[in-house]
């Protein structure tokens, strides 16, 4: 009897416990966490209704009661930067979080240049080697699509600047970072919460884009749907035709990975490049690609290490007939170290069986990234490889299910949540999955500032951002006009604009070299969070003024004269025409620190443009201090 009492007493008292909400804060609060230095700061986070919370933090402490829902909230004073401090929170339990630090924290947003990695950068592994910054932290937030704000963010939370630490973050964001710590030796703070392929209206709050015509029904729509039931369906949707499409391969059944695979029926593909790009349109499923390279003696003899770059989505990489290699994300680069007990002197046969869940499919980016490492030094992989459909398989992955659907639901699950948290300001590189409306997009982009700057209540805080780096066919002009776009939003107080259009990759979206990126959005940040008396954008267009059959171009940022990077001295880049619209390319000169242009086809010139195409290869115009000029047109008929 005695026992079951006392099984009964302890049974109460877990109960009791368990009824007992602990306090709890946001995911954005963690160790090793940077917050904003010289502003009033808040704290906030849940617990049981009306439960008393005393937080405590250098020096201060602060009592708050919870709401009947059970949120709580405490202001603690401005302080200056410095560290390390513990942040404590007491209530029916303690939170107690360590090596804190004050200083400035930069949102940094966007798509996918935004995400790239550290570690895929130029010149990647020494960067690495010095990125040892304990006063930079960084925290990713993870993606979240949901129909209404959310609570919460996912994340991992911040991490202290090392080698290890940067090498999954954004190399954008770490390179800024690293610019201005230089510069103010104060600590930073870096919160990336960027979704890859993503539009500016998904980045924007509902309030917002419900004021915007044409968005009213999508809004309305996303907040009947259930977003946790929708992924769940289409990831278990997605795992079952994965699972068939692997088991009716007929290059798995039939082991195409094996050396004695007759190639006749197999045809060439230049690599690397989408396989939508090279015949194979609006196919899902798997394709085997197969090459041949040739080791000497003493090359065979020693292990190697190849490169295949980023393919779309997963593969499987074999050598010999030997399973050497085997990644999933189409945003990953492939690096397989090979053991020389799987070489052979002379031929050797590499494949490689490619997975698509939808999209575009196969290698991409740049062919220096597809390369083997031999004793001998780097050996090319780009180029022919045969390759075979194994089973094309339409993927059940909702087509329409995406932030680029939905309005509102990445600011709902990635920004919404921490929009209390003290920052300084946004770097942010955007605008790609736009350019196909583009004139939209000098409306949404400064109401997405606008919006995020009402959210915070902070003021105009620095919303400073990248321009659309040349890629693509020259013929094409939609990102121009995206770049116009964005060249307008400067308008808005305190932004500041990077210009890329001399450091992108014609056939990669995605360029590598992300230190210039980073340099020159810091550049826009102390002049303009900072207020130092720097040079920090390249020629700006401002004026033309028409002198018979020439135009006379004057430009902002250009006070201290002009550079024109041509080994011969010649301007590029710049293109006039008449009332007939019809331009044609324009002889160009520097005079009296403007740009004259004329062109013997155009007797009375009207308009003129420079670097007006998504991959302007020839323009050259740069400002004493080596920023690029901005492409742009006088205007428009």
């Amino acid at each position: 009897m005695k026992k079951i009492i006392s099984g009964l007493v302890m049974a109460f008292m877990i109960c009791s416990i368990q009824i007992k909400a602990d306090v709890k804060m946001p995911r954005i609060f963690t160790d090793n966490m940077v917050l904003q230095r010289d502003i009033p700061l808040k704290i906030w986070g849940w617990a049981d209704a009306n439960e008393k919370v005393t937080v405590s933090f250098n020096g201060q402490k602060v009592n708050t009661k919870a709401d009947a829902e059970g949120n709580w909230m405490v202001k603690l004073q401005a302080m200056t930067f410095g560290g390390p401090f513990d942040l404590t929170v007491k209530a029916k339990n303690d939170i107690v979080l360590k090596n804190i630090l004050i200083g400035d924290v930069w949102i940094c947003s966007g798509q996918s240049n935004m995400e790239f990695e550290t570690e895929r950068a130029d010149h990647a592994d020494q960067e690495l080697v010095n990125a040892n910054i304990p006063d930079i932290r960084m925290i990713t937030v993870n993606h979240q699509m949901i129909e209404k704000p959310a609570r919460d963010i996912l994340s991992k939370g911040w991490a202290i600047c090392n080698a290890e630490s940067v090498k999954h973050f954004s190399a954008v964001g770490y390179f800024f970072g690293k610019n201005i710590y230089n510069d103010l030796k104060i600590p930073i703070g870096l919160i990336c919460s960027s979704w890859g392929g993503t539009n500016v209206e998904a980045w924007t709050s509902m309030e917002t884009m419900d004021t915007i015509d044409n968005y009213k029904a999508a809004i309305e729509e996303m907040k009947k749907n259930s977003f946790d039931k929708l992924m769940a369906d289409n990831k278990t949707k997605t795992e079952q035709w994965i699972t068939n499409i692997e088991s009716n391969d007929k290059g798995t059944i039939e082991k195409w990975y094996q050396t004695d695979v007759d190639l006749s029926s197999w045809k060439e593909m230049n690599l690397p490049q989408y396989w939508e790009h090279a015949g194979l349109e609006n196919v899902d499923g798997i394709v085997w690609f197969s090459r041949e390279f040739y080791l000497t003696d003493d090359e065979a003899a020693k292990d190697l290490v190849i490169n295949l770059g980023t393919i779309d989505d997963n593969d499987v990489t074999y050598l010999n007939g030997q399973k050497v290699g085997e990644t999933k994300g189409y945003d990953v680069i492939r690096t397989y170290k090979i053991s020389k007990d799987k070489l052979k002197t002379g031929k050797n046969i590499l494949v490689v069986k490619v997975t698509d869940t939808g999209g575009d499919g196969g290698f991409y980016g740049e062919p220096e990234k597809m390369f083997m490492e031999t004793l001998s030094g780097k050996k090319s992989l780009s180029g022919n490889w045969y390759y075979k459909a194994g089973i094309v398989s339409k993927s059940p992955v909702i087509p329409w299910f995406s932030p680029n659907v939905f309005p509102s639901s990445l600011y709902n699950g990635m920004i919404s949540p921490f929009i209390y948290f003290g920052i300084k300001g946004v770097i942010w590189y955007q605008g790609e999955s736009n350019a196909t409306d583009a004139y939209k997009y000098r409306i949404l982009f400064p109401n997405m500032i606008q919006d995020w700057r009402n959210k915070w209540k902070l003021g105009d805080f620095p919303f400073l951002f990248v321009q659309l780096a040349n890629f693509e066919a020259a013929a094409k002009e939609d990102w121009p006009v995206l770049r116009e776009s964005q060249t307008k939003t400067l308008s808005l107080a305190n932004t500041g604009m990077a210009v890329t259009i001399d450091i992108g990759l014609a056939k990669n979206i995605h360029p590598t070299d992300k230190q210039d990126v980073g340099y020159r959005l810091s550049l826009a940040a102390r002049k303009i969070a900072y207020n130092e008396n720097i040079e920090f954008a390249g020629p700006l267009y401002k004026e033309i003024k028409i002198n018979g059959s020439k135009v006379i171009i004057s430009f902002d940022h250009a006070e201290t004269g002009f550079i024109i990077n041509d080994k011969y001295g010649y301007l590029k880049g710049f293109e006039i025409a008449g009332a007939d619209k019809k331009f044609f390319w324009a002889k160009a000169s520097i005079q009296n620190n403007k740009v004259v242009v004329e062109s013997d086809e155009v007797k009375s010139p009207a308009i003129v443009r420079y670097g007006w195409s998504n991959n302007p290869e020839d323009v050259n115009l740069y400002n004493q201090e080596g920023l690029p000029a901005s492409p742009f047109r006088s205007g428009v008929w």
